[in-house]
């Protein structure tokens, strides 16, 4: 074990050369960051959890309540026992050739067996008000964050000259304010990284985790080689967009269209100049040319920088996503349906097949007869994290 965190550990891979990490152990005079700090955000990260279970119950319910944001999930599929055996048991999404053999079992046609298993997928989503409330605890986070984030960078040089980021480096402090700015994003994204598993699930479920992993993967690399200045212009940057993204799904939710289409249109112009704009010129400027000038490469470097194009990479895929939702919010007149989301729909055809379509004994498929209508799509108008 000990040879393991001596390999990992290796001092020519993290710090720049020339410097040890006794170079930057803890004295009287000066505090830098120290890799055990970062365990503290594993029991914070559960306390952050167990904070939004308790706001989402009892201020964003509330909230949702007297906005009067409906109670009520996705419209339920008709019982059918032999349905709901496929369903369960077999596959949620039956390819062509079970269709047709489920067609002839129940003497339904293709189209609304489809129906009725979009419907029963649509059933596991939750409610409109379950989404305000995630909305309005990720809203109230990250205006929170941000609001410091925004207070503490207007008193550092960095925030005016980045090149500051690199002087003396890594030779710098850390203060109380910087460790709390990095302690509480570290939580947070953590918390974020297994919520993903019991919150609503999306389209892009992968490229989000994979989005969390390189966001805690920064968030680390950063703290331990002591980039923490450059990290919190790279955390705040992000915090701002955020915000936004986070507001106009609530005032979609509670279906103030007008409100909900100024923020998006703002969200969308911050996002992209900010994500594809401030992002290249402003971090990657400084961490991939005016580091290199100033302190020069080395092993740990170049991951650093490496994350940080991945992290671009995605900004391009949300900025396309937003691109399109705007597209079609010119077209429709509206912010509509999130690209992300997993809330299916279908068309007025459909609607027409199963009101019309009357499904034969309960004997025989295990229903009765009475239709059901479809349910509408889950409006929301993010990108995200």
């Amino acid at each position: 074990m000990a040879g393991i965190l001596a390999w990992f550990w290796n001092e020519r891979f993290w710090l720049p050369h020339n410097v040890t990490w006794a170079d930057l152990k803890n004295t009287e005079e000066a505090t830098f960051p120290q890799a055990e700090d970062l365990l503290l955000a594993c029991p914070l990260a559960f306390c952050i959890f167990c904070i939004r279970l308790l706001f989402e119950r009892f201020i964003a319910k509330p909230c949702a309540m007297g906005l009067k944001i409906q109670t009520n999930g996705p419209q339920k599929a008709q019982p059918n026992a032999i349905l709901e055996k496929v369903f369960t048991a077999i596959t949620k999404h039956p390819d062509e050739k079970r269709l047709e053999g489920l067609s002839k079992q129940l003497d339904w046609d293709v189209r609304t067996i489809q129906r009725w298993f979009r419907q029963r997928r649509n059933q596991e989503k939750p409610s409109t008000l379950a989404r305000f409330c995630e909305s309005m605890w990720r809203f109230t986070f990250y205006l929170y964050i941000f609001t410091y984030g925004l207070r503490f960078l207007k008193k550092t040089p960095w925030l005016w000259k980045t090149k500051e980021c690199w002087y003396n480096y890594p030779n710098q402090p850390l203060t109380v304010d910087l460790h709390y700015y990095y302690i509480v994003e570290l939580s947070f994204y953590l918390s974020l990284l297994f919520s993903q598993f019991t919150d609503m699930r999306r389209k892009d479920f992968r490229v989000m985790f994979l989005h969390h992993l390189t966001t805690l993967s920064l968030i680390t690399f950063s703290y331990v080689n002591n980039m923490v200045r450059v990290g919190t212009l790279l955390m705040c940057l992000h915090d701002a967009a955020d915000v936004l993204m986070e507001a106009a799904k609530m005032a979609d939710y509670a279906k103030c269209q007008t409100l909900c289409n100024f923020l998006f249109a703002v969200f969308a112009i911050l996002f992209i100049s900010s994500r594809l704009g401030v992002f290249p010129v402003w971090i990657l400027n400084t961490t991939l040319f005016e580091s290199w000038e100033i302190v020069g490469p080395y092993p740990s470097w170049w991951l650093f920088n490496l994350l940080l194009l991945l992290l671009q990479v995605l900004h391009s895929y949300w900025s396309y996503l937003i691109v399109k939702t705007a597209c079609r919010a010119v077209c429709r007149g509206k912010v509509s349906k999130d690209d992300r989301s997993d809330m299916e729909t279908s068309s007025d055809e459909d609607n027409g097949l199963l009101a019309n379509q009357k499904p034969h004994s309960s004997a025989t498929n295990g229903t009765n007869n009475k239709t059901h209508e479809a349910n509408g799509y889950a409006p929301c108008t993010e990108e995200h994290h």
